[in-house]
């Protein structure tokens, strides 16, 4: 479960569809890579959600790209034409995440690609578990690949940690709107997704994964890193805890979209 690190060598190009400017590059070991920079507006909790969230799907079956860091080094910012592609460049220097790019890959279409309702279930599932509110229609991040669903872009999940304190407290149900849920017309039973996903997300998994990040992504001024990765376990243990609530609900959309 221990992600590679490989060194970014060449910026290749923007992906201006993303408001946070991913940028396709090359690194030392041949592979490309989409990178997903510190230094762009979103800031290092959505590399943090990246990470968890990806890493949390993949163990659960979802197919991702390989995610690994990359290193890169602002110089690489002298080669740009583009201003401002060179400040983010050079406002992300150091660790930064990448996820290997799938080439001839296209946006995910149904008429394409049916998911089928287990796929579809279990998919808005995580996204419910995850608080993601960034896989509608107008912005499905999801990718076709080799006629599979790929999941990509999780950095708007567990908004939550963008304004926690050392007061914050995991509360046990959170809001969670799947009426614009890509995959909410073709979901099939949602309390099966529970039922099937739930046991897998185990307390040695997730600390497996949380494990994953940089200390110096999740430190700050008011606690530790171990105390902020103490802070995502408390939320997946409450809202794993509260699942019969929340899948309720999304059966209730469900059926009213039905």
């Amino acid at each position: 479960m221990t992600l590679r690190t490989v060194t970014a060598t060449r910026y290749v190009t923007p992906f201006r569809e993303g408001g946070s400017l991913p940028g396709l590059v090359e690194a030392d070991d041949l592979g490309m890579y989409v990178l997903k920079f510190r230094g762009a507006g979103q800031g290092i909790k959505s590399l943090v959600a990246e990470l968890i969230v990806g890493e949390l799907a993949r163990a659960l079956g979802f197919n991702v790209p390989e995610i690994v860091f990359a290193d890169l080094d602002p110089e690489l910012a002298r080669a740009e034409p583009d201003e401002e592609v060179q400040d983010l460049l050079r406002a992300s220097g150091g660790l930064n995440v990448g996820f290997d790019y799938l080439p001839g890959s296209f946006d995910f279409n149904p008429l394409v690609r049916d998911p089928g309702p287990d796929l579809a279930a279990r998919l808005l599932w995580l996204d419910a578990l995850t608080l993601n509110v960034d896989r509608s229609w107008k912005n499905p991040n999801l990718l076709l690949w080799h006629r599979d669903i790929w999941l990509i872009d999780h950095g708007a999940s567990l908004i939550f940690h963008h304004s926690w304190s050392p007061a914050w407290k995991p509360a046990e149900t959170y809001r969670y709107d799947a009426s614009d849920h890509v995959m909410l017309p073709v979901a099939g039973d949602i309390g099966a997704a529970d039922r099937d996903l739930k046991p897998l997300l185990t307390p040695a998994l997730l600390a497996g994964v949380l494990a994953n990040v940089p200390d110096d992504w999740l430190a700050d001024d008011d606690a530790t890193a171990t105390d902020i990765r103490a802070r995502y376990t408390a939320f997946f243990t409450a809202r794993l805890d509260s699942s019969p609530a929340w899948v309720d609900t999304l059966e209730a959309t469900r059926a009213a979209r039905v």
